[in-house]
């Protein structure tokens, strides 16, 4: 009893500075939120965050992964019971008009990053890719699976179409971009089967 609870206190003050960060960062923009407030809002000693992470960007990155982990699994839970690969393909953008009110139209939490990191050697650029390639991976195989005959370039026209129905989503605060987005993903989909 006494091992497990000191192993929840040693890692309490890097969970906090986590979780303070995703929901100020989210919220307000990550060059927005200065380590005081990260501190402040998490009540861990500045110490805290040094030993546990080395830096402000390293935190940046630990986010970054958190959105990228917790993307993939929702979309695994979302399609985990769906044979088919259409209906796979589209729960993305089910997924993202489901959750973009709830984080205030803030748009894509990956290019929103890019955007506010835009040195390509700067750590966020690597999560950031991660992510967009395991989704064209995710999004190739099941192309794939339909039998299309250009699955990678395919993939990359509905990077597109989310990419620009999140975006739009984020400046008229709705989600009818990112239905729209879906619409015409089915579109390009339907169209590709009959080629």
């Amino acid at each position: 009893m006494g091992d497990m609870s000191s192993t929840r206190t040693r890692l309490l003050p890097a969970e906090r500075l986590l979780r303070a960060a995703a929901e100020l960062f989210s919220r307000e923009g990550i060059r927005a939120v200065g380590v005081d407030r990260i501190l402040a809002e998490a009540g861990t000693a500045r110490a805290s965050l040094y030993q546990t992470y080395g830096s402000k960007d390293a935190l940046i990155v630990a986010y970054m992964e958190q959105c990228h982990e917790e993307d993939r699994a929702a979309l695994q839970r979302a399609v985990q019971d769906e044979p088919d690969p259409v209906a796979r393909i589209l729960r993305v953008f089910d997924l993202d008009a489901r959750t973009a009110p709830d984080k205030g139209f803030r748009g894509c939490s990956y290019g929103n990053a890019v955007t506010e990191f835009p040195q390509v050697d700067h750590p966020v650029h690597a999560v950031v890719e991660r992510h967009r390639k395991w989704l064209l991976t995710v999004w190739v195989r099941d192309l794939a699976a339909l039998g299309v005959r250009r699955p990678a370039q395919t993939a990359e026209q509905l990077l597109l179409l989310h990419d620009g129905g999140l975006r739009r989503s984020q400046f008229s605060r709705s989600v009818e971009p990112i239905v729209q987005a879906r619409e015409m993903a089915a579109t390009v989909i339907a169209r590709e089967l009959q080629d």
